[in-house]
């Protein structure tokens, strides 16, 4: 079996497909590990999150934030954007369904050489603690109580992780770790100002797979979210968000041994804001 990481595909449905033409992607052998931001701002949102729900197991999906953002609006704690394109799910016959598949997905997936997340990790996490801190969101954003999350989910504080945080903003902490971050500054705490290509931040901030003495650094780690950095390899892990919807490219990485990278050209070009 192969498994491929394909990074935001944020509703671009048709550069998806022609991805998957380019990878041969066979769906009774292989495996897709989406990075999170299946919809939003892209045309099609809907088409994108039916198509990868009927792929059953060959598919794994990790939250994004645009995700996260999809489902807040559709339990009503959040106005949609003026630039949302999230109108279609939410007026689709089967909008409760893919609704209720979408929340139920994890914000963390690994096996034994890879691990997949959104956006990254704070540097006091090891792999145990990461393990941990994604069970205790997602038992909240699956459970009967999952409202209260997304009354509670937006907000820049706590941005430093301790031990001592409680109740929502413990989780909401977690979820913007796994879902939001790019940079932080040498102890960890998180900046959710700066979203541009690295060099472009504050000198006290640096991007957070750089932190010195990061707990995490023998992970192999596969995020998406930083368009702005685009494909990077290297501390042990790969960025695979490279714009496709600004008009770059929708990428794949082969996972084994020797990784391999695919990418297409994105016929979406839309004007970043």
């Amino acid at each position: 079996m192969s498994i491929y990481a394909i990074g935001d595909i944020q509703g671009c449905f048709d550069d998806l497909l022609r991805l998957l033409e380019a990878i041969e992607f066979d769906k009774k052998n292989d495996q897709l590990w989406f990075a999170g931001d299946l919809v939003n701002r892209g045309p099609k949102s809907l088409e994108t999150l039916r198509f990868i729900k009927s792929l059953g197991s060959s598919a794994i999906c990790v939250l994004g934030n645009h995700d996260l953002h999809l489902l807040a609006t559709a339990f009503k704690q959040r106005t949609p954007h003026k630039h949302d394109s999230l109108s279609a799910i939410l007026q689709a016959p089967d909008c409760n369904e893919l609704l209720s598949w979408l929340r139920h997905r994890p914000l963390f997936h690994y096996n034994n050489d890879f691990c997949l997340l959104h956006a990254g990790l704070p540097p006091q996490w090891d792999f145990k603690t990461t393990k941990a801190m994604a069970i205790k969101a997602e038992k909240v954003l699956q459970g009967p109580n999952h409202i209260d999350f997304f009354k509670a989910m937006y907000g820049d504080k706590p941005n430093q992780w301790s031990q001592d945080l409680k109740g929502m903003s413990k989780i909401r902490f977690i979820v913007n770790c796994f879902t939001r971050i790019r940079f932080c500054d040498e102890k960890g705490q998180l900046d959710f100002k700066n979203n541009g290509a690295v060099g472009s931040q504050p000198k006290h901030l640096m991007p957070w797979f750089t932190v010195p003495n990061r707990k995490s650094k023998d992970m192999q780690i596969i995020f998406g979210h930083w368009s702005n950095l685009g494909y990077y390899h290297g501390q042990n892990c790969y960025c695979i968000d490279t714009g496709g919807l600004w008009g770059g490219e929708l990428t794949a990485l082969k996972l084994a041994k020797k990784v391999n990278r695919t990418s297409i050209s994105c016929k979406q070009n839309l004007k970043p804001f």
